[in-house]
Parts: structure tokens; sequence; C-alpha cells
């Protein structure tokens, strides 16, 4: 069982910066592939970024690409999303999400991740 918790949303102007991280504990803590997700209100969810377990492969939504980073600090057992640029269709709920520790690659796919965050609000105002 992994847990994740979200942390670092709020609101910021168009053109602005935040950070998102996501602390995971339990049995596999660095060990597993992560990715973030997000979903606007009245949308569904879609894929924002992806980081293998090594941190060596990195995926990205086109509409985010150039603009977030994706990284990860395996001895702090977190991974961060760095988000520059931000526009109003920015906004939305953002989750974490975790495979499980035998999959070491990251995919954009939302149903290869079997643990989820509750999700920190980013709002970015125009």
């Amino acid at each position: 069982q992994v847990e994740l918790v979200e942390s670092g949303g709020g609101l910021v102007q168009a053109g602005g910066s935040l950070r998102l991280s996501c602390a995971a504990s339990g049995r596999t803590g660095s060990r597993n592939a992560m990715g973030w997700f997000r979903r606007a209100e009245g949308k569904e969810r879609e894929f924002v970024a992806a980081i293998s377990r090594s941190g060596a492969t990195t995926y990205y939504a086109d509409s985010v690409k150039d603009r977030f980073t994706i990284s990860r600090d395996n001895a702090k057992n977190t991974v961060y999303l760095q988000m520059n640029s931000l526009k109003p269709e920015d906004t939305a709920v953002y989750y974490c999400a975790a495979r499980i520790s035998q999959f070491s690659l990251a995919t954009m796919d939302s149903t290869q991740y079997s643990y989820w965050g509750q999700g920190t609000q980013v709002t970015v105002s125009s």
C-alpha cells in the first residue's frame, strides 16, 4: 500500500509559477513510477506528466510541455511538478498517482496507476 499526499496548490496569476509536491509513504516508498493528472471542473481527468522509478524517463502532455517539469527525490520519497508560465486553462485539481512497484516505467495511461492522492487545487486567474 502506498499513501500519497499532494501539496503546493493555490491561487496564482497567469504567467506565474507553482511547485506541487507529492509525498509518498508506505512499503514501496520511492520504488514507484509516478504521474501527475488533473481534472478541471466539468471535464475528464487528463494526463499531465509522468516519471519513471529512476527519474531517467519523463513524459508530458503536449499542453504543458516546455512549461511544466516533473522530477523526483527518491531519498525524500517525493515527486515534484514545477509549473511555470501558468495559464487560466491550467486551473484544475491536480492529482499525484503511483504505479505498483513491479512496474518501473512511466506511462500516460491513468488505468496503470494503482494509488492516488486526494488532489490539490490550482487556480490561475487571468
